[in-house]
């Protein structure tokens, strides 16, 4: 079987771990940025119900969307090199 490496093809692993990294920091960052301007901010760190958890959830999907497709990549997909 063909090594991927030589294909020019990142790793699957590298993907994975982009991906899931990507995940969790646009999740946390756009979140507290949600929560900071909704009011939504707590103690341990901020907690979202109603319109600012739907705001949230379409953010995410639009960082995913935005980056792979008129930037690039994601930030991780770039740290990794997973492109």
């Amino acid at each position: 079987m063909a090594d991927t490496e030589t294909k020019g093809r990142p790793s699957s692993w590298r993907i994975i771990l982009a991906f899931i990294l990507d995940l969790f920091t646009s999740f946390f960052v756009l979140g507290y940025v949600v929560g900071y301007l909704s009011g939504g901010l707590t103690p341990e760190g901020f907690q979202l119900n109603g319109l600012p958890a739907l705001v949230l959830f379409a953010l995410v999907i639009a960082y995913f969307v935005v980056f792979n497709r008129f930037l690039g990549g994601t930030i991780w997909k770039r740290i990794l090199k997973a492109n």
